[in-house]
């Protein structure tokens, strides 16, 4: 099996060069976002506290005090965190890191629970009942922090998602093969070294006849790599391991993570269509995948057969319905993660529809989207759940 691809190697080279012209613009971009996401957080912070000093109605100034300043702290420390995490890696970070994502993710609830507080408060008044705002606040504030804890634990919990397909014109040999589907397992600061062992051991364990990996295998930070991803070094299905790079790949720049992998003896697809048995396995990294036209002419380019198998091994489910017309039987993505938790999964619903997690059809092809391994920010998951996908091919 030939590892040369001079269209993969072209665009790695036109990305390196598009990337060092748009640096400029990009880190001001970067900046922009930044401040706007403080903001939020300040104002944030603000409103959980003033919730609590309302409506419970604390009177010690030296309690007011210390309230103010652990939320001043808190509402700076994700973003100094992460501005850390992009520069260092070291164990106390790894610590710092992960507290200052727990509390983002609790953040979002005891916000929630600020605003529920208020609008009974409200209704309470109109109605003239006789219920303390003690009460009201005190609910609602002990239910964040149980919530909380749940998505913290629901979060650590991976699961094993099974799924039978019918995958179209399948070669007989592949009849009964099994394959597991992993994204999105963010390794860096929250899920290191110890994660990725783990989720190598889950895989193993089902014995696959070939693996896939759909991009964010990274979170981007600053992290070592090739010592994270040594675990998949036993990982040996009889098929191999495939790759695709994801958006977050792109952040320190995927040719130094994709170096990593392949060092792993994981096979990197960038471009590329392998026949294996019979059937085509095509891999586009995230960043061909994502312009509806660019996306197109690289599925033209590598001559997909609609009269033969295929999988399509690509992040993100940004354009099915390229993905379709090009005759693919089936896609394997990750990236949307079922939103992670309220109010995200809402919103990632309203974006993707029923491609936001699952198996799902149009046409003749099939999607599969997992909700990932990891998680991205707070290491929360509510109402969604952590997987690895089992699936045998019929």
């Amino acid at each position: 099996m030939s590892t040369a691809n001079p269209l993969a190697e072209n665009s790695v080279l036109d990305r390196n060069r598009s990337a060092e012209r748009n640096r400029p613009r990009a880190f001001a971009g970067f900046a922009a976002i930044a401040a706007v996401f403080q903001g939020i957080l300040i104002v944030a912070h603000g409103f959980v506290y003033e919730t609590w000093r309302l409506l419970w109605g604390t009177t010690s100034s030296q309690l007011r005090t210390g309230l103010a300043v652990s939320a001043t702290i808190l509402c700076f420390s994700f973003l100094a965190a992460t501005l850390l995490a992009f520069r260092y890696n070291n164990a106390p970070l790894r610590v710092l890191y992960r507290i200052a994502a727990v509390w983002l993710g609790a953040l979002n609830f005891f916000a929630l629970a600020s605003a529920a507080s208020w609008l009974v408060f409200g209704f309470v008044l109109a109605g003239g009942f006789s219920v303390s705002s003690r009460g009201i606040v005190a609910s609602f504030f002990a239910a964040a922090v149980i919530v909380s804890t749940w998505a913290v634990l629901n979060a650590h919990w991976i699961r094993v998602k099974r799924l039978r397909i019918q995958l179209p014109n399948l070669p007989d040999v592949w009849r009964g093969r099994t394959a597991v589907l992993a994204s999105d397992l963010h390794l860096g600061h929250v899920h290191h070294h110890g994660f990725a062992t783990r989720i190598v051991r889950r895989i193993a364990a089902l014995r696959p006849d070939i693996a896939f990996l759909a991009g964010d295998l990274f979170d981007g930070t600053h992290v070592n790599a090739p010592e994270v991803v040594a675990p998949f070094r036993f990982l040996r299905p009889p098929l191999g391991v495939y790759f695709a790079t994801g958006n977050h790949e792109l952040f320190r720049g995927d040719s130094y993570f994709a170096d990593s992998v392949r060092a792993a003896g994981i096979r990197v697809l960038e471009n590329e269509k392998l026949t294996l048995g019979g059937v085509q396995l095509l891999g586009v990294p995230y960043i061909h995948a994502t312009h509806a036209e660019h996306f197109r002419s690289v599925l033209a380019k590598l001559g997909v057969d609609p009269s033969r198998a295929s999988i399509l091994l690509t992040h993100a489910p940004d354009r099915p319905t390229i993905t379709a017309e090009a005759g693919i039987g089936l896609q394997l993505s990750g990236h949307t993660h079922r939103g992670q938790f309220f109010p995200f999964s809402w919103i990632t619903r309203r974006i993707y529809g029923q491609f936001t997690y699952g198996h799902a059809r149009l046409g003749e092809t099939q999607f599969y989207v997992s909700s990932g391994a990891g998680t991205w920010g707070p290491p929360f998951r509510f109402g969604s759940q952590a997987e690895i996908v089992h699936i045998t091919f019929e």
